[in-house]
């Protein structure tokens, strides 16, 4: 981001980042009481990431008031700190600093710490990570460690910090003590440039969201030609070095562009990296599922944390490539993730868990991999031979965690390199198959990672989406099931009925009450696809209820688009999303739910409100148009025909199975809907024929002829 701030004043930089100052010495007396006790504040928060930290010496404070109120009174700086509970180099800086009662007397001295699990607050998160972004310059990354004037505005910061000098970045400890003699030497300096920069930074967004222009009509299709450009086409997807994320957004509206040009190019390009994600490390070989990303850029050594949101994103991904190809791998894929969902990522009572963490034992990737000598004790001759070869291990290993002073040697990533040999084969099959079974038996032996427990009513939104796409597309109901045990534990926990409000999260009994954008506009997308899936009414009032409060909530009414934030006290600039990254910003889902829901109900406050923040964003769409892949759906539905298959009738075995046919198919601009509830009034009017549920594929309101039959159905759709 180029803007041109003020500097915070040179003698200061060069004090923070430049040569040591003098030493100020610590010891127990400077220390607060609290840093001799077992646990700290953060003991009693619900957040796993939060607990991790209870026993540090630091005298940590949860995000809140009596952390800001202390701040004030007592005008220290704010030390804040963001990670999450499977993030790699927070426990890595959590056990070289925050453990350190050196570290821990200087900050409990001179700040005011207070720790902050960026999932349950991703709209604090956002402002920090943005502000970090733009007034420091780098691109940031987890943790994020900022410094806060007592009144919420950041002057400095950076990511990992060593403890002491290393590798040319300044030790922490060394850091506290320059930002602590700054502050007692300049503290009303700080405190009016960050003042000023804020400013900067709030003119410069609210200009950005003025500046618009026509989207061109062949946008979708220049974003896919760009994406394709950069293709890694040897291994798929992009930054060949790595490291290398799904970026399903991106692969998404390839794969919209392709139905709508028949550019085979965008769909190879999706092929090439779906396939080798599918036969990399990335992916979970035993158990299934996905790893974050992987460190290189051949997909083979991941970041071995798995997370909720990108199960959810690959169920559609390999759920729409299948529809697409009928290639069986793909298939096999995605019941191969949702059964690990249900498995190990899904709470008794329906919601599902957050993370599994990367770590098992404090190792990186101790859970997953394997050594050749390990397996040769407990494998055949010929079993230990054929997984050997099939995925590619060697004495050596093919991974090693630089960043662990004691990290565990000879260790293999499973990846699959010969599938079609086996595959071709039925003795080396038979054998992998029950080389596989031991394997996951003594996996299953192994401490495993942890789980990070919070239910996000976000996450959870994506999941649903999915499983419910998939228990209708693969006719297992199983996955539909999961998806409305989800959903009804959603509403349980986190719908406040009587407040008419949407809490972001739950673990362990408590609820977090925060107002999040990407909860709201992920458990709209649910409850819509719910409702498609099902033609239930309930679902679809539900859909209507969500997004007549978010509305309020988040809606620029102003300059259209949508903020992250609700309008509260402890967020001190409200942001747009302006990035579809490993999550899709909650304006781009936004727009897309608004359009749809607008296509169902008939109404056009709905319709409108999608079409500004398509302007909002248009300066950013016409620069950039695969920075916002996401909301490129939104463009794409608009300018493509809208047409929408309208089922009749009550529930019943013949309208399930025209719910089925009709999403057999890829066509992603196709709205389902049913005749029944809060539709629109011409939907209303469709009849069943010879009393039997019945298909109308519609333009408008004009209509081909009716189907009423699954083969009749399916040739419609042709």
């Amino acid at each position: 981001m180029n803007i041109c701030f003020m500097a915070l004043f040179s003698s200061m930089i060069g004090l923070v980042f430049g040569k040591t100052g003098n030493t100020i010495m610590t010891n127990s007396d400077s220390a607060s009481p609290q840093a001799h006790q077992s646990l700290n504040r953060l003991a009693h928060e619900a957040s796993p990431y939060l607990k991790l930290h209870a026993d540090n010496p630091v005298d940590w404070y949860p995000w809140g008031d009596e952390a800001f109120a202390k701040a004030r009174k007592e005008d220290k700086p704010i030390f804040l700190s963001i990670g999450y509970s499977t993030c790699h180099w927070c426990h890595v800086m959590a056990r070289e600093s925050f453990a350190s009662q050196e570290i821990a007397d200087l900050l409990n001295k001179y700040f005011v710490s207070i720790k902050i699990d960026r999932e349950e607050r991703p709209d604090i998160d956002q402002l920090y990570m943005t502000s970090y972004q733009a007034i420091v310059g780098e691109g940031g990354g987890w943790p994020l460690n900022v410094f806060l004037t007592p009144e919420l505005k950041m002057f400095t910061g950076g990511t990992y910090f060593p403890p002491i000098a290393k590798g040319g970045r300044i030790g922490f400890n060394q850091l506290l003590i320059n930002i602590s003699q700054a502050w007692a030497k300049d503290g009303d300096k700080i405190k009016t440039h960050s003042e000023q920069n804020y400013a900067i930074l709030e003119q410069k967004f609210k200009q950005d969201a003025s500046e618009q222009t026509q989207i061109d009509d062949d946008l979708v299709q220049q974003a896919a030609t760009q994406l394709e450009s950069y293709l890694d086409k040897e291994n798929g997807g992009w930054n060949p070095q790595g490291p290398k994320f799904p970026e399903v957004s991106n692969l998404n509206i390839m794969l919209r562009a392709y139905k709508a040009s028949g550019n085979k190019a965008y769909l190879n390009a999706v092929i090439l990296t779906a396939d080798k994600m599918l036969y990399g490390g990335i992916y979970d070989q035993l158990a299934g599922g996905f790893h974050r990303y992987s460190v290189d850029g051949e997909w083979l050594v991941p970041h071995f944390e798995k997370m909720l949101y990108d199960q959810a994103q690959l169920v559609d991904l390999y759920l729409d490539l299948w529809l697409i190809t009928q290639n069986p791998q793909y298939k096999r894929i995605v019941e191969e993730t949702a059964d690990y969902v249900m498995r190990e990522m899904q709470h008794e009572q329906g919601g599902y868990y957050s993370a599994q963490d990367a770590q098992s034992e404090h190792k990186e990737g101790k859970f997953c991999c394997w050594t050749t000598a390990e397996l040769a004790e407990v494998l055949t001759k010929y079993e230990y031979h054929v997984v050997v070869n099939y995925y590619g291990l060697s004495e050596e290993g093919n991974f090693y965690d630089f960043s662990d002073p004691e990290a565990l040697k000879n260790q293999n990533v499973l990846s699959i390199v010969a599938e079609k040999y086996f595959l071709d084969n039925a003795l080396d099959q038979a054998f992998l198959d029950s080389a596989k079974a031991k394997m996951i038996k003594i996996r299953a032996r192994r401490v495993p990672a942890a789980t990070d427990d919070k239910v996000l009513a976000s996450w959870n939104g994506m999941m649903i989406a999915a499983m419910a796409r998939a228990g209708v597309i693969l006719n297992q109901p199983e996955y539909s099931r999961s998806a409305q045990q989800a959903y009804e534990f959603i509403l349980d926990k986190l719908w406040d009925d009587e407040q008419q409000e949407l809490n972001h999260g739950w673990c362990d009994e408590v609820v977090n009450d925060s107002q999040q954008a990407s909860s709201y506009f992920a458990m709209l997308r649910a409850t819509r696809t719910l409702y498609q899936t099902t033609l239930e009414p309930n679902y679809l009032d539900m859909a209507i209820i969500l997004a007549d409060t978010a509305y309020p909530l988040f809606v620029d009414e102003e300059q259209g688009g949508f903020y992250e934030s609700a309008d509260t006290a402890d967020v001190v600039l409200r942001l747009k999303g302006n990035y579809d990254g490993a999550i899709p910003e909650s304006g781009s889902v936004a727009s897309l739910e608004y359009r749809i829901l607008g296509e169902i109900t008939g109404k056009a406050s709905y319709v409108a409100i999608a079409k500004r923040s398509i302007m909002a964003n248009s300066a950013t769409l016409t620069k950039q148009p695969h920075s916002l892949s996401y909301l490129l759906n939104t463009v794409d539905y608009e300018q493509s025909q809208q047409q929408h298959l309208v089922i009749t009738g009550e529930e019943s075995l013949e309208r399930s199975a025209l719910i089925q046919v009709s999403m057999q198919s890829y066509q992603p601009n196709l709205v389902i809907m049913g005749n029944k509830g809060q539709v629109d009034e011409f939907s209303q009017s469709l009849v069943n024929i010879d009393n039997l549920a019945t298909a109308y594929l519609c333009t408008d309101q004009h209509c081909n002829a009716p189907a009423n039959n699954a083969l009749a159905l399916q040739s419609l759709l042709k």
